[in-house]
């Protein structure tokens, strides 16, 4: 598959040869939809908690005698059906993480990247460097290239001035190639890879 090199002034810089084993697969929704869902479920805090019965200092004396009243059997107060008392069967603190096989999660994001070059959603662009971290600049250059939501993975470090150029565009998420990711690629319209990226994730596949 051969893609053309554009630069950030939206110039053609060449092309570039994409390997058919990373980005020409038919992408699978059952694939990504696993790693999405394992993804989204391992950042879920899981700090919700609630009070149990054995949470709650209330009195254990009986509420009433056992006998001769009419009415229900009942112990302490910190009873659940009591007002005060514990919940019963509430949310406690505990981990959402599950797991998900390394090759199932390596598979998942060639497919990512595959469904991005299926839908002509990836660019390719030369390099992200800038003389000054200027947003302005950036946010008309990146009009022309049409980049209004996007998902943009440099090399193994981004350039200070971009980074810093970008961060505070809404919809513009910038990444080293190490932190591309399936949810990350899905949730912006448009994919773009540096050619660093590129060589890093055939490396990486490799």
């Amino acid at each position: 598959m051969k893609l053309d090199v554009t630069t950030l002034e939206g110039d053609k810089s060449g092309s570039v040869e994409l390997n058919e084993a990373i980005f020409g697969l038919e992408p699978r929704a059952d694939l990504l939809a696993r790693c999405v869902r394992w993804q989204l479920a391992k950042r879920q805090a899981g700090t919700h908690a609630v009070k149990n019965r054995s949470d709650i200092d209330r009195t254990t004396k009986k509420v009433y005698k056992q006998k001769g009243t009419g009415s229900a059997r009942h112990g302490a107060a910190s009873a659940p059906q009591f007002r005060g008392g514990g919940r019963a069967f509430g949310p406690q603190v505990r981990s959402h993480a599950h797991d998900l096989p390394k090759k199932v999660r390596a598979l998942a994001l060639k497919h990512a990247l595959s469904s991005k070059a299926k839908e002509a959603s990836l660019v390719v662009l030369d390099d992200v460097t800038l003389s000054e971290p200027k947003t302005k600049a950036l946010v008309e250059r990146f009009g022309k290239l049409g980049l209004g939501n996007a998902l943009i993975i440099g090399g193994a470090e981004i350039e200070t001035n971009f980074q810093r150029a970008a961060r505070n565009i809404p919809n513009i998420d910038v990444l080293p190639v190490q932190g591309i990711n399936v949810y990350d690629i899905l949730r912006r319209e448009k994919l773009v890879l540096t050619k660093a990226a590129v060589d890093a994730l055939e490396a990486r596949f490799k």
